[in-house]
């Protein structure tokens, strides 16, 4: 009798965590920075559209004291997600979803987590993240 060989794709339950896959973006031919720039206020869209230019600044994690370098565009979209309206009930779920991961730093959370951060059921970012198309990056994580 011939056991049954492990699947390779294994079936995301609300326990599975979840990240942006950047790599995601340069595999698909959508343009990242044009999606994260559409996460931004217009003003800052517009004002950040303008430059092709990448200028770094030194950002103080106001948790850790950790000091890293962020372009502009990553300063923007730090400060963006502070908005207490940056998540909201009439953002799109995928980019509500997409807008926690730029929030949070990109830290794999589960559906449930994500759940309580958009304020939609944890049943339908499960099944939104899990329909078998991969949306703005959006997989589960490897670990």
């Amino acid at each position: 009798m011939q056991s049954a060989k492990p699947s390779a794709i294994v079936k995301p339950t609300l326990e599975t965590r979840y990240h942006i896959d950047y790599s995601w973006f340069e595999r698909s031919g959508e343009d990242l920075r044009t999606y994260l720039l559409s996460h931004l206020s217009p003003d800052q869209r517009e004002r950040l559209s303008q430059t092709t230019e990448t200028r770094e600044v030194d950002y103080i994690d106001p948790e850790t004291g950790e000091v890293s370098k962020l372009d502009e565009l990553q300063l923007a979209i730090r400060s963006a997600s502070l908005d207490p309206d940056f998540i909201n009930p009439h953002t799109a779920v995928v980019d509500s979803i997409f807008r926690v991961f730029l929030a949070n730093g990109n830290k794999p959370v589960n559906s449930q987590q994500i759940s309580e951060y958009i304020g939609r059921p944890a049943s339908l970012v499960l099944k939104t993240l899990s329909g078998g198309r991969v949306y703005k990056g959006i997989r589960p994580t490897t670990d």
